[in-house]
């Protein structure tokens, strides 16, 4: 058996983080990974996803062109083009991330089990390490919905493998994933039906940002249906049909395809744990310390196997608090960062810290200040006025405590935001920055001037 330094199992963005590095400090390396390199964000997550958002942006502001004295005389839209530019770029992302691994590392392809805490088996080959990293991400979770073997239902995997437009497009879920691909989808021509379990969709924001989300969603044809209960879903030769109950009367709706965004499943089921003593929680969660370390210490699981973060760049800080960690630097915790994300409709929708209700929830002595964006002159130059920013303070000390910016420009703004919290500043610094103009981040400041 060849034996390492270090052995990353999965190949999502914690890897790219933490494996220059090691390989700084001339440690040997292997890294093994079951399907695509790169992990969800590369393959069917931010890369791709966002790519086809950026597509379906593109036709929407061509139907908007007159708006702008702009006339386009044909305007449709290539559906096989739109997928070839998405797949070339997510391809092109994983192929130079997997040459890379395999000039720099001993790459094995395959499924990983363990052995025991110190070993690993890829198809009958066993490897040996002083450290392992489990890296292996999440899933979508397959319904529990009668008639689902029946159905050739999609998740945001399958929706990227489509090679002609749906005509209408189902959604089960309305949270993040069914919000993009809803927009998305309704933007490149296809009828789009989203069903929502709660009163509510992203039921996680303040109401004010669901309402207004539904409101910029309706507007541009999407319809919606709200505390419903999938009975079943049937598959026929006009396509797919759900059967759903609303206000206690059962309703039926037909589609020529389905998604179903109705969360995520932890990798670590085919793992084998149990060989090397790692504690998983009641949902398949790895457990892990503060560092990312397991129940055996020198096993670490960073990224969305061990459910302290959702996101890309909780994965790549979950890398950072590896390091740290691994080489005795200057201390990282997982529970020194500031929760933050951005849900990519258009206009997007960014937060960083808790909302208003979370303060509530907490008991805290808080101020709120909004502004819309229709008061915001970069947006209404850009004839992009939907949306709203909202932000949190600590009454007593001034200290911010989250922020939300659902408008153009947005998921680039909040980053100010949150770096204002990280430093712990109070607000009055960020009312005492000098921004350029014209811009949407000059009106940042002067939200703190609303505050009540």
């Amino acid at each position: 058996m060849k034996h390492y330094d270090v052995i990353i199992v999965g190949t999502g963005q914690a890897t790219g983080t933490i494996l220059p590095e090691l390989l700084k400090q001339k440690l040997s390396v292997a890294t093994v990974e079951a399907d695509r390199v790169g992990g969800t964000c590369v393959n069917w997550g931010c890369t791709p996803t966002k790519t086809l958002v950026a597509s379906a942006r593109a036709a929407h502001v061509a139907t908007r062109g007159e708006e702008f004295g702009v006339v386009i005389p044909e305007k449709s839209v290539d559906f096989s083009r739109v997928m070839e530019r998405v797949n070339g770029i997510r391809n092109s992302a994983t192929s130079g991330f997997r040459s890379w691994l395999e000039k720099e590392t001993d790459f094995y392809h395959g499924v990983a089990r363990f052995v025991d805490d110190r070993t690993v088996e890829i198809d009958r080959t066993r490897i040996t390490g002083n450290t392992i990293v489990i890296h292996t991400g999440a899933r979508s979770r397959k319904p529990d919905v009668p008639g689902i073997d029946a159905v050739p239902w999609l998740d945001n995997q399958g929706l990227l493998d489509l090679t002609e437009r749906p005509r209408h497009l189902l959604i089960v879920g309305g949270s993040y994933i069914g919000m993009e691909f809803g927009q998305a989808f309704r933007r490149l021509g296809s009828e789009v039906t989203i069903f929502e379990k709660g009163e509510r969709i992203i039921f996680r924001e303040d109401p004010e940002f669901s309402t207004t989300a539904q409101r910029i969603l309706e507007k541009e044809g999407i319809t919606f249906n709200l505390n419903t209960d999938i009975k079943s879903v049937e598959h026929g030769p006009d396509g797919i049909t759900v059967s759903y109950e609303q206000q206690g009367k059962i309703r039926k709706a037909s589609g020529s395809h389905i998604l179903f965004a109705v969360g995520r499943l932890p990798n670590s089921d085919a793992l084998n744990l149990e060989a090397a003593g790692v504690e998983t929680d009641d949902r398949g969660l790895i457990r892990v310390d503060d560092h990312c370390r397991t129940s055996r210490p020198h096993i670490y699981a960073v990224g969305d196997v061990n459910g302290k973060g959702a996101f890309t760049h909780t994965s790549v800080h979950d890398g950072q608090v590896f390091l740290a960690h691994y080489f005795q630097r200057k201390e990282r915790r997982i529970s020194d960062r500031i929760p933050t994300y951005a849900m990519f409709i258009d206009p997007p929708l960014a937060r960083v810290g808790i909302t208003a209700a979370e303060a509530e929830r907490r008991g805290l002595d808080y101020l709120a200040g909004r502004m819309g964006m229709s008061a915001v002159g970069r947006a209404r130059e850009k004839a992009e006025t939907e949306g709203l920013m909202k932000v949190i303070v600590e009454k007593t000390t001034e200290k911010i405590l989250g922020a939300a910016v659902f408008g153009v420009g947005g998921d680039e703004i909040i980053g100010m935001i949150a770096l204002a919290m990280q430093a712990d500043l109070p607000y009055s610094k960020l009312q005492e920055t000098v921004i350029p103009h014209p811009t949407v981040a000059e009106l940042v400041p002067w939200i703190f001037n609303n505050l009540e």
